[in-house]
């Protein structure tokens, strides 16, 4: 308590620097391997993430207990855990047989402290107590809201997990997504994060099933464009089949903007390093390809472009690199945001001792 204490006291008098701060919005792989390197730069960071997932274990555990999906809030958690790797392979263990045969035991444990706290949002606090999660991990609602998609055929598809495989099927594209309560508000907690960032960073993930399902909750947008803090958004390496098939990133870009009565995003960061032809053959079996970036229409958004080789192998599959990533965005922070401000010159130190080590590692 007293080492908590003195801490505080020492960020409120500056001589103590735990980073700048970061809020990343999203859900899905994507924004769990992306909290994955920003950790490495500042402790302030704040996960904001969807809960509009109604598949897979997270979907059962929703349906079964009238609680928000688990699923992507735990994955983020892991990400910003400091714990020992007994207790990541345990939360993370799916059950191979019987009635909870592919439930993952952190959905599980969270679907209990749920229970016991009486309130979602508390069971988070909870574990990322239990874990000694750096940072927070915040869902961007408590309402319990399902995600709708109209395509450009006027088909209107119900929820999550439906939206890719139905939009594959009849091969339109999405036209817009959409929110049930429209009026669904947003975590106090998340808001007063954005308010307060000093960067602000969409993605990577699927974009209208991950990204996007956040800007459509109350006051998120305006809380984002009151924000003087940086906006980002990280590119993903290749489209997605079900969502983005054929789209360049000022298109992307574009979506974003569409859904978000106007949101600018400040950088682009996208993937210009090279993808295998293995990989190219192997993702245009479900029609993908890399993300064309089209810079002459991305600079008519008003958006610039950072430019990085971000490719990772995971599983046999492409991710970003996490650290080349976290590398590009702190990079980023420091000479756009602190560097220019002489009451953040500790938060630049910090970060610039954090950059140093990382050049040193490579």
């Amino acid at each position: 308590m007293k080492k908590k204490m003195l801490r505080s006291l020492l960020q409120e008098t500056r001589i103590f620097s735990g980073g700048p701060k970061v809020v990343a919005i999203g859900g899905g792989t994507g924004l769990s391997v992306l909290l994955r390197g920003l950790k490495k730069y500042t402790t302030n960071i704040t996960a904001i993430v969807t809960v509009s997932d109604d598949g897979g274990g997270s979907g059962m555990l929703r349906e079964d207990m009238g609680m928000l999906p688990p699923g992507d809030i735990r994955n983020c958690i892991m990400s910003l855990a400091n714990t020992e790797p007994i207790m990541e392979s345990l939360m993370q263990y799916r059950f191979r047989d019987g009635s909870l045969k592919g439930q993952s035991f952190g959905n599980l444990f969270i679907a209990a402290l749920n229970d016991i706290c009486g309130s979602f949002d508390e069971a988070i606090k909870e574990i990322s107590n239990v874990l000694a999660v750096t940072g927070k991990v915040l869902p961007v609602t408590l309402s319990d809201v399902v995600l709708y998609a109209e395509l450009e055929d006027g088909t209107i598809i119900k929820g999550e997990s439906q939206i890719p495989i139905r939009q594959n099927d009849i091969n339109k594209r999405i036209r817009k997504i959409f929110l049930r309560p429209s009026n669904c508000k947003a975590l106090p907690d998340a808001l007063a994060s954005i308010l307060d960032a000093d960067a602000i960073i969409l993605g990577p993930g699927s974009l209208y099933t991950s990204i996007i399902p956040n800007l459509l909750v109350k006051d998120v947008v305006k809380a984002v464009n009151k924000s003087e803090a940086l906006k980002l958004y990280v590119g993903n390496i290749m489209t997605q089949k079900g969502e983005t098939i054929g789209y360049t990133l000022s298109e992307h870009l574009r979506a974003i903007n569409d859904h978000s009565n106007g949101i600018v995003v400040d950088y682009a960061i996208a993937n210009t390093g090279g993808v295998a032809d293995i990989f190219i053959e192997k993702y245009k079996t479900e029609n993908a390809s890399p993300i064309v970036v089209d810079y002459d229409n991305i600079y008519k958004i008003g958006t610039r472009v950072l430019e990085g080789d971000f490719v990772s192998i995971e599983n046999g599959y492409l991710r970003h690199n996490y650290e080349a990533l976290a590398k590009c965005i702190f990079e980023l922070i420091n000479e756009e945001k602190l560097s220019k401000d002489k009451k953040r010159l500790l938060d630049y130190y910090f970060v610039n001792g954090k950059l140093k080590k990382s050049r040193k590692s490579i």
